[in-house]
């Protein structure tokens, strides 16, 4: 009974860390900027940025378009800036 319940244990915790460790979104600016965000997006509401699930795909008439950049910050105006 002590196996069973110690791996039902180990299996659950496995669950939560790969759940937990695996969050990404997508960003997009007013302008149809959007890049990928690796862990929780936090962006102060003034910016304007909309923030969506990691499997989100804009629809055939949106104009969007990919800008990728490492680190964390935004697009504005076709120009990164970086919030460290």
């Amino acid at each position: 009974m002590r196996s069973i319940a110690k791996a039902l244990l180990v299996s659950g915790a496995a669950l939560f860390l790969g759940a937990t460790s695996a969050s990404a979104a997508i960003v997009c600016n007013d302008d149809g900027d959007c890049w990928h965000v690796k862990g929780h997006a936090n962006y102060k509401p003034e910016l304007k940025l909309h923030v969506y699930g990691d499997n989100w795909k804009w629809k055939d008439h949106d104009k969007h378009r990919w800008h990728e950049h490492k680190g964390h910050g935004y697009w504005r105006s076709g120009v990164w800036i970086d919030l460290g």
